[in-house]
């Protein structure tokens, strides 16, 4: 089972308000006054028991479990060919030599046809742990007839998976209309949690449209509060018809057990992506080279001078890639895609994902509190395995870490302070020496801090050798630069600047700073 933990902050408010239009003399009454609501009770036919509805449909939902080789590399042992090497981790793999074990994985499934097709989630079927490998992946059915399954199609980014066996006149069940489903709407799950057999629950719809901060094509799911466990990954989530209208796939919880936040994947969108996998196609996604800073929050909207949750920041731009050759540049705010608004709720990389690869992306961007629209041929997404060798050199870490590092000044450059010091901050310019001694790229580009001034607001919040890019998204590169920016925001009533900075190798991020007077 997937795990959600960046839940975004943001509530999803459309359609909670309504605007009444009174016609004269007549009073507004509440909302759930005696008669009013008798429109929006339970439908007749809405059953005291999901029993019969629920015999017909488990047949069709299975186990999926997998066996894994995994393989490990041993610390050698330092005591090896001494007396005391028995001791002190003796046996196998006590020079260090690979050690192999087994291991498992379980999951759920369901039918899509009658000769075999199982839709499920990717990461049930993947490798659970470094340098594991699947050796097999079993589908066991209701009646506990088992089958060796192979794979026809996966894909990470959907987390969506597509099956088959070897098998003829078996139950299945159809996808039906997610977009109709709406909030309060009874739905039941059906799956394997923790490896039980076949298990039945039932709540309500939560949510729709839920934006776990995910990022990607499919960061939208079903919430709901039917119980929804480890092991229900890849299970049906069916509407009152018995129509599949999501696949559950990841819950929210610090424990690992259900706290009835789960989520499933909409029937809208995975459906054409298993119609796909079942035609022998691959899946495209939009892609434009950037890296994403995150959504205009209140510092960085007070820094820029233009209204929070309206557009996201661009942190880094891929030499080469289509922003590039467009003219995006780190420190952009992106507002629109094709006129659409990027929003928390509707982010930027959802959007450009969505985007057929090889069209052309308008872009609605503020620069320089300037708007301009740039037009991006957009290309093919990389697998998630390319993007994470490739972003940062293959280095996982994010945002701003490492260890401290002293190695600025010399004979690269003098000390200048900005201009009033208004930051706090005292500046070089980055040279290759100093970005070899700081441990930054050396296409990095910029300001190198020197000192930071503890009774100012950027003392904690940045450090010697931090590499400061760019600021209210103008780039700079020497401390006049520097000084020149900061008095503009000051003469513009700013209390604050927008900092793009670069750690070592870590990912640039933004900072807000607070000016001093």
């Amino acid at each position: 089972m997937r795990y959600a933990y960046a839940i975004t902050s943001a509530l999803l408010l459309g359609g909670a308000t309504a605007t009444l239009a009174l016609q004269p003399g007549t009073a507004q009454v509440a909302q759930n006054e005696p008669g009013a609501i008798q429109a929006a009770a339970p439908k007749a036919g809405a059953p005291m028991s999901f029993a019969d509805m629920v015999a017909k449909l488990q047949p069709a939902v299975v186990n999926i479990s997998t066996k894994q080789t995994i393989v490990q590399q041993q610390q050698a042992n330092p005591f090896a060919g001494t007396p005391f090497g028995d001791l002190f981790g003796g046996g196998q793999g006590q020079n260090g030599a690979p050690v192999k074990r087994e291991g498992a994985s379980l999951g759920s499934g369901f039918l899509i046809s009658p000769d075999g097709y199982v839709v499920t989630n990717a990461h049930v079927i993947r490798p659970g742990a470094r340098g594991a490998t699947v050796n097999s992946i079993t589908v066991t059915l209701t009646d506990k007839k088992e089958y060796i399954a192979r794979v026809i199609g996966q894909d990470q980014a959907s987390d969506l998976a597509l099956l088959k066996i070897d098998a003829t006149n078996l139950p299945f069940v159809r996808f039906g209309d997610s977009s109709r489903a709406r909030v309060g709407d009874w739905v039941v799950a059906i799956g394997e949690p923790f490896g039980l057999g076949g298990t039945v629950t039932a709540g309500i719809i939560s949510a729709i449209n839920r934006v776990t901060g995910q990022g990607g094509a499919y960061d939208r799911f079903i919430q709901t509060d039917a119980s929804i466990n480890q092991g229900n990954s890849g299970g049906p989530m069916f509407d009152l018809n018995g129509n599949v209208i999501g696949i559950n796939s990841q819950i929210f919880s610090q424990s690992g057990g259900n706290i009835g936040i789960g989520f499933a994947i909409p029937a809208e969108q995975a459906k054409p992506i298993i119609d796909t996998f079942m035609k022998g196609g691959k899946i495209a996604r939009g892609y434009i080279g950037v890296g994403i800073g995150g959504p205009v929050d209140d510092d960085a909207a007070a820094a820029l001078g233009i209204p929070k949750n309206q557009g996201e920041l661009i942190s880094r731009v891929e030499p080469a890639g289509p922003a590039a050759k467009a003219g995006l540049r780190a420190g952009d705010v992106v507002t629109k895609v094709n006129g659409q608004a990027v929003t928390p709720d509707q982010t930027l990389s959802y959007l450009v994902s969505n985007v057929k690869p090889g069209s052309t992306a308008r872009l609605d961007v503020i620069r320089n509190n300037q708007s301009q629209v740039l037009n991006i041929t957009v290309a093919t997404r990389p697998s998630e395995e390319q993007l994470a060798a490739t972003v940062n050199g293959g280095d996982d870490a994010g945002g701003f870490g490492g260890d401290d590092d002293d190695a600025t000044g010399g004979s690269d450059g003098a000390v200048v302070p900005t201009s009033g010091n208004a930051l706090g901050l005292n500046v070089q310019p980055l040279t290759p020496g100093i970005a070899r001694a700081v441990g930054v790229d050396a296409a990095v580009q910029g300001v190198v801090i020197a000192t930071v001034d503890p009774a100012s607001d950027a003392n904690g919040k940045l450090k010697r050798g931090d590499v400061i890019q760019a600021i209210n998204g103008t780039p700079v590169r020497t401390s006049a630069d520097v000084g020149r920016v900061v008095a503009q925001a000051k003469s513009a009533g700013r209390p604050q600047v927008l900092l793009l900075v670069q750690r070592g190798r870590n990912a640039p991020g933004f900072l807000a700073v607070k000016l001093k007077g």
